[in-house]
């Protein structure tokens, strides 16, 4: 289609000077002809040569990626008896089995719906007391032009509370969550539910947000029919020069009529599962510094981050499965 275009328009183009210089001959018109179509199909040859053997994500549709995260585990004390002093641990704030494993590994499938919407969908595989189970990470929609800043992301996704917490596993500096997020969300804290944030037309980067979840999920927990949970943020950051950057931010999360359950240990009997039911509230302040020569991370680079939290609680404590059912007031405070 393309050479026969070009073909008519040389011809236009030939016929005009023909008619401008009368000297011209059809012989020499139908050779100019073949000599521009010669070099058409040289051209034609180089571009497919050049990209036939490249495979991109474009290539598929959606997206697909995959993210092998193989894992050798070996502890001096007995994983089963993990505890983190002063935290009832709930979530996934367990060790991993020792042994070899898949870790946490991903398959993440992601595309543009149309021009105004983003999908996309990641599935986790990991052990889970010597099974292989695969289980729904996230699942979720984002919008691409609702102008003026704003943009609407809606389904199941990691919460934007804190600094770590929106990055998958395979993304962290280190293997394992620090110990506030193993104590704080049980490693991460993701939900059901709606995001909208703002970004300010600013020279700085200036971002405002606000989530409503289910409050299914740990650090929430029990059946709500409306909002279970909810989170507010925002994040400042710029540059400093070209090798420098910055970003600080504060969030706070807040649940109403929680039932949270924690995970217990039996030592060969039945455990005493805890019980929380009441509110609870988190703040969070984070701070990170990036350096990398010439804005190449790539090749060199240092990270300086920090992050810190306070959750308070008030509601009541109930030791399931003891005999009598033991129930207390409890009013805490945590923080790191």
């Amino acid at each position: 289609m393309k050479s026969s275009i070009l073909r008519n328009m040389i011809v236009c183009i030939l016929l005009s000077n023909s008619q401008l210089a009368s000297s011209a001959t059809d012989e020499e018109l139908n050779k100019k002809l073949d000599a521009f179509e010669q070099r058409l199909q040289v051209v034609e040859q180089e571009k497919s040569g050049a990209t036939g053997g490249r495979v991109t994500n474009n290539g598929f549709n959606p997206a697909i990626s995959v993210i092998l995260d193989g894992l050798y585990a070996s502890y001096r004390n007995n994983p089963e008896d993990y505890a983190l002093s002063g935290y009832a641990l709930g979530g996934e704030a367990g060790l991993a089995a020792e042994g070899f494993s898949l870790g946490h590994s991903e398959i993440t499938l992601s595309n543009n719906i149309d021009d105004k919407f983003f999908g996309q969908l990641t599935l986790a595989i990991a052990e889970h007391d010597g099974s292989t189970e695969v289980e729904l990470e996230e699942a979720f929609f984002e919008t691409l032009a609702l102008g003026n800043g704003f943009s609407v992301r809606g389904g199941r996704f990691y919460s934007a509370i804190g600094y770590l917490n929106q990055q998958h596993e395979h993304a962290w500096d280190f293997h394992d969550a620090p110990l506030i997020y193993r104590g704080l969300f049980g490693n991460q804290y993701f939900d059901d539910g709606l995001r909208l944030s703002y970004i300010a037309p600013a020279d700085l980067f200036i971002e405002l947000g606000g989530e409503i979840f289910a409050g299914g999920k740990y650090p929430a927990g029990g059946q709500h029919s409306g909002v279970g949970s909810w989170t507010t943020f925002i994040n400042l950051g710029g540059d400093i020069g070209v090798s420098h950057s910055w970003q600080t931010g504060v969030s706070y999360w807040s649940a109403d009529n929680v039932e949270r359950e924690y995970g217990g240990h039996d030592h060969g009997g039945v455990g005493e599962v805890p019980l929380f039911a009441g509110d609870s509230s988190i703040v969070g302040l984070n701070a990170i510094y990036k350096w990398a020569p010439g804005g190449n991370y790539r090749e060199q680079n240092v990270k300086l981050q920090f992050e810190y939290f306070n959750r308070d609680e008030e509601g009541d404590l109930t030791l399931l499965n003891s005999n009598p059912l033991e129930t207390s007031t409890l009013n805490s405070q945590q923080n790191g």
